[in-house]
C-alpha cells in the first residue's frame, strides 16, 4: 500500500515539474479550468481549450477536457480529445488511461466493437487494471449481443425481402391470370362471330351451288331440232322393219301359238 502512495506521490511531482515546465499562461489557464470543472462547465472548458492552444505537445489539458467532455455527456467530443490524447502520450500509464477513458466513452455511444479494441489496447499498456479488464468484459458482451442483435435483422430482412418477393410474385401470376381470361373472352368473342358469319357463307354457297346446277339439267335435257329429227326418223325406220317382218310371217302363213291357260 506504501508503495502505491509513494507510486502516485512520484506522478505528481512528476506532473508539477511538466506543468511549471510549461508556459505561465498555459499553466494559469490550466489551474483555473481545474477549478471550475465541478462548478461551471463552459468556463472550465475555455481555459482548457486556451490551454491546449498554449502547448499542443501537452497532454493533460486535453485529457482533462476530454473527461469535461464525457461528464457532460459529450461523447464524441470526449472520443475527439482521448483521440488527440493517445497521440500527446509519452508512456505506457498515459496511454493505459487514454484508452481507457476511450472506451467508456464508445461504450456510451454503444460502439461495442469500438470499446473492445480500446481496452485491449489500455491492457497492452497496463495488463494489471482489474476495472479495465471487467469493462472489457462488458464490452465483450456488448459485443456478441449486437451480434446476435444484426443477425437477427439480417433474417428479418431477409424475410421482409422473401415476403416482398412473394408478394410481387403472386400479382405478376394474378395479372398473368387477368391477361389469360381476357384472352379467353377475346377467343369466345371470336368463336361467337365466327359461327355468327358461317350460317350466311353456307346459304350463299348452298345457293350457288344449286344454281350452278341447273343450267347444266337445262343443258343436257335440251335437244337440238337436228336431233330431234334424226330421233324421229330413226324410229320411223324401226317401224317400218317391223312392219315388214309382220307383213313377211303372213304371208308363208306361220302359225303363232298362243300361251296355255290352266
Amino acid at each position: 500500500m506504501k508503495n502505491k502512495i509513494y507510486f502516485f506521490m512520484a506522478l505528481c511531482f512528476i506532473a508539477l515539474g511538466e506543468i511549471n515546465a510549461q508556459s505561465e499562461d498555459y499553466v494559469k489557464y490550466y489551474n483555473k479550468a481545474n477549478s471550475l470543472s465541478e462548478s461551471d462547465f463552459e468556463k472550465a472548458e475555455k481555459n482548457y481549450r486556451v490551454a491546449i492552444n498554449d502547448s499542443l505537445s501537452d497532454l493533460k489539458a486535453t485529457f482533462n477536457l476530454s473527461n469535461e467532455y464525457y461528464t457532460e455527456g459529450y461523447f464524441d467530443d470526449a472520443i475527439s480529445r482521448q483521440l488527440e490524447a493517445i497521440k500527446l502520450a509519452k508512456n505506457k500509464i498515459e496511454k493505459h488511461k487514454a484508452y481507457h477513458n476511450l472506451g467508456n466513452s464508445f461504450m456510451k455511444k454503444e460502439m461495442c466493437s469500438e470499446a473492445v479494441s480500446a481496452y485491449k489496447s489500455a491492457l497492452r499498456n497496463n495488463p494489471n487494471d482489474d476495472e479495465t479488464r471487467y469493462n472489457l468484459a462488458l464490452a465483450k458482451q456488448c459485443e456478441d449481443e449486437q451480434s446476435k442483435n444484426d443477425d437477427d435483422q439480417k433474417d428479418d430482412q431477409q424475410d421482409q425481402e422473401n415476403k416482398e418477393k412473394d408478394n410481387k410474385d403472386d400479382q405478376q401470376d394474378q395479372e398473368n391470370k387477368e391477361r389469360d381470361n381476357k384472352d379467353d373472352q377475346q377467343d369466345q368473342e371470336n368463336k361467337e362471330r365466327d359461327n355468327k358469319d358461317d350460317p350466311g357463307q353456307q346459304k350463299d354457297k348452298n345457293k350457288n351451288s344449286s344454281e350452278d346446277s341447273k343450267p347444266n339439267e337445262n343443258k343436257k335435257s335440251q335437244l337440238s331440232k337436228q336431233q330431234i329429227n334424226n330421233l324421229l326418223k330413226a324410229m320411223e325406220n324401226a317401224e317400218k322393219k317391223v312392219q315388214a317382218k309382220v307383213n313377211e310371217s303372213k304371208q308363208k302363213g306361220i302359225k303363232v301359238v298362243s300361251e296355255k291357260d290352266w
